[in-house]
Formats: structure tokens, sequence, C-alpha cells
């Protein structure tokens, strides 16, 4: 009995060891587990917007778009039997995507051209009939309208079956793909998204004061931000007649792409040749966030990074001007921007 006794406390006093020695490891742990403080200031570097001369070469900023991209849907439903492509596959104009099971319809359609020959040979017969009065006008005249309907909805059945076919509309990549084989779909449902980069558009805003700078079909050069000191020809395609609220129109650039240099989603600039300069209040362009259709900066307030939308005209490559939204007195986050967001604490660097 003493024995069974000694034997229970000494396993208690081993798991009572064993339990502080785990609890002491995960202090331990924890004491060397980095977590970072959310609220600390982050450094940064930071200017005013000043006033910047604009020489006589002025560039609009943009991003390049593709000259076709489209969700292709299903004109037909059915359950997906064949699938062609994959996402990255290049298409051609009437290629075929995909085929949807058209077994039922192909049973309707030779149905349908029974039932065509059955009553054309009813109409030979009641047209002979008829010659010789044996049979009413009526009963042949509906014969014939039975003829019709039957042509028709074999025309139906056929217009079926070529839906059950998806095919390119244009050529281009397979960006997307929203189906699998063995999908069941529906008319209409979305299929496969194409898009053609063998020509881009660019699309810029232009101040009030440079609108009349740019005419239809004019020639003009066109940069990308990932070929330093490359230029590409373009012609503008399209002048805005309404300006938006901040006076700013819309012009777009269409570039020929065969050798697909640029790529979709890429900025880029269009550079405007002009006999006078312009000085006008402006930001370092590397203080820029986001994507130029919606230019966006850092401002400092109250020792928070807050994002600030603003409108900008045109550039240098180095500078870019402020049309509206800033102020000369805003302190702009130059450098370290990607280790803050909104309504981050920061520090100005000295």
């Amino acid at each position: 009995m003493k024995k069974g006794i000694i034997i229970g406390l000494t396993a208690i006093a081993i798991i009572a060891l064993i339990v502080l020695k785990l609890k002491a490891n995960k202090e331990v742990v924890d004491k060397k587990i980095y977590i970072h403080d959310t609220t600390a200031a982050v450094l940064v570097e930071a200017t005013s917007p000043k006033n910047h001369t604009f020489e006589s070469a002025f560039s609009f900023l943009g991003t390049f778009e593709a000259i076709h991209q489209n969700i292709i849907g299903a004109d037909g439903g059915g359950k997906v039997i064949q699938l062609s492509v994959e996402e990255g596959d290049r298409v051609s104009k009437g290629q075929v995507i995909a085929k949807l099971d058209d077994e039922l319809l192909q049973l309707q359609l030779q149905n349908a051209e029974v039932s065509i020959e059955g009553q054309k040979n009813d109409e030979n017969r009641y047209n002979n009939l008829a010659k010789e009065n044996a049979v009413s006008g009526m009963q042949l005249e509906k014969t014939k309208l039975g003829v019709r309907s039957a042509e028709i909805q074999r025309k139906q059945l056929q217009k079926q079956l070529k839906n059950t076919t998806i095919k390119a509309p244009f050529s281009g990549v397979i960006t997307k793909r929203m189906i699998d084989l063995g999908s069941v779909i529906g008319s209409g449902s979305p299929v496969v998204e194409i898009t053609d980069i063998s020509s881009l558009k660019l699309t810029v805003s232009v101040p009030e004061r440079d609108i009349l700078k740019f005419k239809m079909n004019q020639a003009v050069e066109v940069a990308a931000d990932i070929y330093s000191g490359k230029t590409f020809k373009g012609k503008v395609s399209n002048i805005s007649v309404q300006a938006d609220k901040s006076h700013n129109f819309k012009v777009q650039i269409t570039i020929p792409n065969s050798k697909q240099e640029i790529m979709a989603g890429m900025y880029g600039s269009v550079s405007l040749n002009n006999n006078e300069s312009v000085t006008a209040l402006a930001i370092p362009r590397k203080a820029l966030v986001g994507s130029s259709k919606n230019p966006q900066v850092y401002v400092i307030r109250g020792g928070k990074a807050m994002l600030i939308s603003f409108n900008a005209g045109t550039s240098d490559g180095e500078f870019i001007e402020v049309i509206e939204g800033l102020q000369a007195t805003d302190q702009i986050i130059t450098k370290g921007q990607v280790n803050i967001q909104d309504q981050s604490n920061v520090k100005i660097k000295k």
C-alpha cells in the first residue's frame, strides 16, 4: 500500500516538473519572438511642393491599355466537352476555344430533317390531288405552312448547334479562363477573357491650357517607363470634347505594338514639343503612389502619413505638375513609402 502511494507521489512530482519546464521554455521562446510595434513612427524623407519650370518638351502621364480586351461569353448552354485553350495561350480570330455537348441537338435536327422530308412529300401529293380537285385548297395550304414551320425550326436548331462551338472573336492572348472541362454553363456565362495588345491605347489627362496643342491623327512620341531613353511612334486617336471637374481633357494615343515590347498596364507618357515653358507647382515624381490615372502621395499631417489624391498636369520625367489637391505648405513623403500605409505614424529623417 505504502509502495503504491510512493509511486503515485513520484509520478505527480515528475508531471509537475515537466509542466514547470514547459512553462519556462515558453517564456524563453516568447521573449525571442519579435512583435512589430505598429504604433512606432517610421523614418521617412519628405519635401514640399515647389515651383518648377517645365521646358519646351512637355510630357503627360498615362497607363497603356490593350486595344481590345473582352470577356467572351457562351451563346448557348450545356456541358463543356472540349476545352482547347489555357491561360497564356495565343489565339487567332475564329479559333475554337471550347465545345459544348450537342448530341441532343443533333438528334433533334435529324428529326426535323425527317419531318421536313415527310411534309414535302405530302405537299407534292396534295399538289397533284389539288389539280384534280381531289383535295381542298385549305388542306394544301396547311401542308405548305407545315413545311415552312418545320424549316424555321430547322434553322433554329442549326443556330443552337452553332452556338455550342465557342470561337475567338479576335486574335489575342487568353488572360483568364473561367470554365473547366466538364463544367455546365448557361447562355451568357463567361468563358474566357481575351486581350489583344497588337496595338495599345495610352490615355492621358491634358490641362485646358495645353489641349489645343493636340490634333486628331497627330503624330506624337510615346515613352514607356520601363525603357529608359527609348520612344515609340503614336497617333492621337481621340480627344475628349468634355473636360472633367479639374478642367483636364482626356486624350487617347494609339501605339502599334506588333513586337509586343510594351505590356498592358505599364506606365507611359506622351511627349509634346512646345515653344513656351511653364512654371507651376510641382512634386518629385518619386513621391508618386499608385497609378497615373489616380495619382496619390503621402502627406504628413499631425505626425501621420495621409494618402492624398491630386490632379496631375504635365511632367518632365523628374517632376510632376500639381494642378489641384496639394498645397505648397504640405510635407510630401519622397522616400519610405513602401514601409507605410494610410494613417501610419511617421518621422522625418533629419
